[in-house]
């Protein structure tokens, strides 16, 4: 039985926030209190305060606004001695690395958060901590090494009835599912991921878990008209929460979904959308799936030749370079699937 979801990153006078709240709400509290706590020499107010502030900056794309913001909430921790308190602002900026494509930085920052959680006797933040860096790995595609990790977290959520959480864990296991071919379980995994976000009031994991579902129903079913309003529905989410992140996500999905479709110059207008928003908020990950799918695209509408094999060699550069195993054998395959040949690297057959 899982209660009502909520959101314990936001602390000390913000505790009243909702999980849904919207993040230009949560940043203008957050900055209210943390000055208010600042005049005060509230140190580790200020840092609750700071953690928020940080958290929403990061959601919202705001990178260098949100580098100051985890820093100064870990200053402001130390000061006052709040191990937990140097957990939680560990735990921002080893998120923040992850979103900018810095792994190692990540791995670095998400291990001592953990660390330091379990040593001032936050569950909650070493598990977030552990969570971040199965994370982490997921995204890299080393699914061997975080696959039981998941699995962990998920059983450990469960049963605490912490329903933030287990859709994260269910959402995360689903989508190596879904990565390396299962994709009946994938399907059934999402839909009780969407179900309990649902039943939880947990608006940002129903909008994940949505995407999830329409990804699946386009590439196991091929209903293109079922995924589109899937995706819809998780878009009204991302803007009235205004989740930038999700909300670009989302656009390159609905791009995969029509490219599925053969459904070509839709898609482009799809991936451009997307890898505008992906740039503006320092999203590397993002920025070269979508520049994958635009570049699909353009090659189906007649792009020349030359200059796609150029595109996918440069993005199998980049992706090489830091680390995203899965996203490069995407790359290999689309080498493949148009017969231009791989400059750098290993082909499509070498990576499966």
């Amino acid at each position: 039985m899982y209660g009502k979801a909520f959101a314990p990153e936001y602390q000390g006078a913000l505790t009243s926030l909702s999980v849904n709240s919207s993040l230009d709400d949560v940043l203008a509290a957050g900055i209210e209190q943390l000055r208010t706590a600042e005049r005060a020499g509230r140190h580790a107010e200020a840092a609750r305060s700071g953690l928020a502030v940080a958290e929403a900056q990061r959601r919202l794309g705001r990178i260098a606004d949100a580098d100051l913001a985890w820093k100064a909430s870990y200053r402001a921790a130390r000061r006052a001695e709040d191990t937990a308190g140097r957990a939680w602002a560990l735990w921002s900026g080893g998120t923040l690395a992850r979103q900018r494509g810095e792994f190692a930085l990540a791995r670095r920052l998400l291990g001592l958060a953990a660390e330091l959680g379990e040593r001032g006797g936050d569950v909650v933040v070493r598990g977030y901590s552990l969570a971040g860096l199965a994370e982490t790995g997921r995204i890299q595609g080393d699914y061997e090494a975080v696959g039981r990790l998941h699995e962990q977290l998920l059983a450990e959520a469960r049963r605490r009835g912490e329903a933030r959480h287990t859709v994260w864990a269910l959402s995360g296991i689903a989508q190596m599912h879904r990565n390396t071919g299962s994709y009946d379980t994938a399907f059934a995994m999402f839909e009780e991921a969407a179900r309990i976000a649902a039943d939880a009031d947990d608006r940002r994991g129903h909008a994940w878990a949505l995407r999830g579902l329409a990804d699946l129903a386009s590439v196991r079913d091929g209903d293109t008209e079922r995924a589109l309003a899937l995706l819809s529905e998780a878009e009204s989410t991302c803007r009235a929460m205004n989740l930038s992140s999700a909300l670009a996500y989302n656009h390159k999905m609905r791009g995969n979904v029509l490219y599925r479709a053969g459904r070509y110059a839709e898609a482009r207008e799809l991936y451009e959308e997307a890898l505008a928003e992906f740039r503006a908020m320092s999203e590397p990950r993002g920025e070269a799936l979508a520049r994958l799918g635009l570049a699909k695209s353009l090659a189906r509408l007649g792009r020349d030749r030359a200059e796609t094999a150029a595109e996918l060699d440069d993005l199998a550069r980049v992706l090489e370079r830091t680390g995203l195993r899965h996203a490069r054998e995407m790359v290999a395959r689309a080498q493949e699937e148009f017969g231009v040949r791989a400059e750098f690297g290993v082909r499509a057959e070498a990576v499966r």
